[in-house]
């Protein structure tokens, strides 16, 4: 089952592409895949390219995907391992969901944060009370880990 639907989203993705985002396999392994995310304009990430890994398990799409940031991104949802604090991702999957979905949730997210389900507190904590300083930051790193 997972390969079918995979290579669907596949087909999918290259057809219609999300804004800002692009996504495929890495070399022949179909549930491996490796995206990119243009840093959204309306951000502190803008300019920046990041690097995002896509596992698939076998069972896909009964599971979520596992999702991971390769680029470092200073953000409340996004921890030191790339890994991201997203409810589509743990109990809020659906098997109606799409990669690109995935994909176009991950943006917003970096344009939205979510500072009360934050799995970096520290940076929440700022992004709540020194809002500037959250976006200085933010934007350092973006020139340094996404714009080499």
């Amino acid at each position: 089952m997972g390969s079918r639907r995979i290579q669907k989203e596949l087909q999918d993705l290259q057809r219609d592409p999300p804004t800002s985002c692009s996504a495929g396999p890495i070399g022949e392994d179909l549930f491996q895949w490796q995206a990119t995310i243009m840093g959204p304009a309306d951000s502190p990430y803008s300019g920046g390219v990041f690097f995002v890994n896509i596992h698939f398990p076998a069972d896909y799409p009964f599971k979520p995907p596992k999702v991971s940031f390769q680029t470092k991104v200073y953000h409340p949802n996004i921890n030191s391992n790339g890994s991201i604090c997203l409810d589509i991702l743990k109990d809020q999957w659906s098997p109606a969901l799409t990669i690109s979905k995935v994909l176009l949730s991950i943006c917003s997210l970096l344009t939205d944060p979510n500072p009360d389900d934050p799995l970096v507190p520290e940076i929440a904590h700022i992004y709540k009370n020194q809002r500037s300083r959250y976006e200085e930051t933010a934007r350092a790193w973006t020139q340094k880990y996404a714009m080499g």
